[in-house]
């Protein structure tokens, strides 16, 4: 069992986490005909674009209420009001998201209030969903800002349904973490449909931001899960969610619908699959096919290959709890130390990482105590890049935001493919960093204790 532990500096020198607001309007990506509304001024919401542009390079629709700092000091009912209607007739939406922000959280501002008044005084705004989050930034992260973002999805969009009432059998709603990438949910859904399930994303990333060109432009979400379909997912036979962080959602869902949930706290590792694909076969009523076998047998054959370069190893990981405890397991099950783990906020699954301690702090904490604890590996983000020059230990990017290399979307490492396939990127790495700066050869070797080169002999 991991300690927990926050670190004490004054300020944050390196940057992990990004902020709920950002967490939030992530969540509402994944909803069909979104536009994700930031409640605060123009520069928290071009901060958080940033991130998403840079990342999944691809145009993502973000609007701000703009708020100035007179408008901030008297209230935002206005700038609320007006932002919405510009929305409604610009863009048509069908579903617009509001998440708030440190500046209008400080101010107070009664958003629900604000909506119910702008529904008053716009009748034709009455049947247009709008949902509001409260996700201050200056507490919690992105993860956080997620799991209530879906939490309330849920807790507003989801019909009531008799617990009574007859279910379909065949339906499942998924639940899945910040943490799975737009190719992880690709990967579910084909598992889902081969045990003859029919699955509802909520979120669903990977419809709304895979990198696919749509045949028109469209100023909302390009796809995802509708908002008809988010009401009907009382009907399914069960829910099955996936991080710690989606607990809160689940238990919504079923408070409001009866829905039994499954809760898995993580899809990477051997094991975690075996759990997983059997409770399809369960609950669906169906052997396994064997194209799972067959992975599951290549998934074994990878650890058997790659534990002689990663058993032994000690790494450094950055990143959301979810993530560092998904991470972080499958590494410790494959024999590596967990040297150094540093996350962004409280969660109840950091006491079950494979290490001696985990600190909620930046980058600059993971790079004291890689450096203390001489690790071999950095994983992180892409803000990690410049600790993994300065320690000089290879540095592989995991997690948001990935901004400097191409494909963060279809990343994948759920599943027994996903999990070989992170399984060979780590090990790769090891090996290309102990072929390139670690093994002698002829032009680096030294004579003991005289600094001397041997000059090799030049063959004609």
């Amino acid at each position: 069992m991991a300690i927990v532990t926050c670190s004490d500096k004054a300020c944050t020198i390196n940057p992990l986490k990004m902020s709920q607001p950002i967490g939030g309007s992530f969540a509402f990506l994944g909803l069909r005909g979104a536009m994700p509304l930031l409640h605060g001024p123009q520069g928290c919401t071009s901060f958080g674009l940033t991130l998403f542009v840079r990342h999944f390079k691809e145009a993502v629709p973000l609007q701000t209420t703009a708020m100035s700092e007179v408008s901030t000091v008297l209230g935002g009912y206005e700038n609320v009001e007006q932002a919405i209607l510009n929305i409604h007739k610009r863009v048509k939406p069908e579903i617009i998201g509001i998440n708030s922000t440190g500046v209008t959280e400080t101010k107070g501002d009664d958003v629900e209030a604000f909506i119910r008044l702008i529904r008053q005084n716009h009748p034709h705004l009455k049947k247009l969903p709008l949902v509001y989050v409260s996700t201050p930034d200056f507490k919690d992260a992105f993860q956080d800002g997620w799991e209530k973002t879906v939490a309330r999805v849920v807790e507003v969009l989801v019909d009531p349904v008799d617990v009574a009432a007859p279910r379909d059998s065949s339906r499942v709603n998924v639940l899945p973490g910040c943490h799975l990438t737009p190719g992880d949910l690709d990967e579910l859904r084909t598992i889902f449909e081969d045990f003859g399930l029919r699955p509802s994303f909520l979120p669903d990333i990977s419809g709304s931001l895979d990198g696919h060109i749509p045949d028109e432009f469209t100023p909302t979400t390009i796809g995802g899960i509708g908002v008809d379909e988010i009401a009907t997912m009382g009907q399914a036979a069960w829910t099955i969610a996936i991080g710690a962080q989606m607990r809160r959602a689940a238990e919504a869902m079923q408070a409001s619908t009866g829905v039994p949930f499954r809760l898995f706290e993580r899809l990477c590792g051997l094991i975690p699959n075996d759990e997983f694909i059997t409770f399809l076969s369960e609950i669906s009523g169906k052997a396994v096919p064997k194209k799972y076998r067959r992975q599951r047998c290549q998934l074994a054959d990878a650890m058997l290959d790659a534990h002689f370069h990663i058993g032994g190893r000690k790494l450094a990981i950055g990143a959301e709890p979810d993530l560092l405890f998904d991470i972080s397991s499958m590494l410790y099950e494959m024999g590596a130390q967990v040297t150094a783990a540093v996350t962004t906020t409280a969660s109840p699954v950091l006491e079950q990482v494979k290490a001696q301690e985990v600190v909620i702090g930046d980058l600059g904490d993971l790079e004291d105590l890689a450096k203390a604890r001489q690790c071999d590996l950095l994983i992180s983000h892409s803000h990690g890049r410049q600790a993994a020059a300065r320690l000089e230990i290879p540095f592989y990017r995991a997690g948001f935001p990935m901004f400097d290399r191409l494909g963060a979307g279809h990343r994948m490492s759920v599943g027994y493919r996903g999990t070989r396939d992170l399984i060979f990127d780590l090990a790769n790495l090891i090996i290309a960093d102990r072929e390139d700066n670690r093994q002698p050869t002829p032009t680096t070797w030294r004579i003991a204790d005289t600094g001397l080169h041997v000059v090799p002999p030049q063959l004609n």
